[in-house]
């Protein structure tokens, strides 16, 4: 473990088909960076400035699964990750021709009597899990009236 690395107190670890296959998606595409890695064990801990998440090869030591796995993996949950800018990793999704599952939007969203903005995009990894990239617009006023 790198001695600067600070483990975040949530992060998914994500059961896969190929740990390398997984690693050119996240790291090569997506801007990941491998805080460690045990290779010959299928397993790697990825981080994207503070955004972090494990993989796990399936097959490979010890795998905790409740059901059958079938693809696409993780339905019913997608991983939001914030970044600074979109371009960057929408540039190398689409020089690798890799499909988007939603395209590239603005959306704002009530938290309150506020507003959040987001520029967002979503996108499947090898095994179907789905990643939301947003990037903050900021905040505004609500738009319209809380229903109660």
């Amino acid at each position: 473990m790198q001695p600067s690395f600070i483990a975040a107190k949530l992060v998914p670890e994500l059961l896969v088909t190929d740990v390398n296959t997984s690693l050119r998606f996240w790291r090569d595409l997506c801007g990941f960076a491998v805080a460690y890695h045990r290779l010959d064990e299928g397993f790697a801990y990825l981080d994207r400035d503070g955004a972090q998440l494990m993989l796990e090869e399936r097959g490979r030591g010890r795998n905790w699964v409740t059901a059958q796995l079938e693809v696409p993996l993780g339905r019913g949950v997608n991983f939001q990750v914030s970044v600074n800018a979109l371009a960057p990793i929408l540039d190398a999704l689409e020089s690798a021709g890799w499909p988007l599952f939603l395209a590239p939007e603005q959306k704002w969203y009530r938290t309150g009597e506020v507003e959040a903005g987001v520029h967002q995009f979503l996108v499947q990894d090898p095994d179907g899990y789905l990643v939301r990239f947003v990037s903050s617009l900021g905040r505004r006023p609500a738009q319209r009236e809380l229903v109660k």
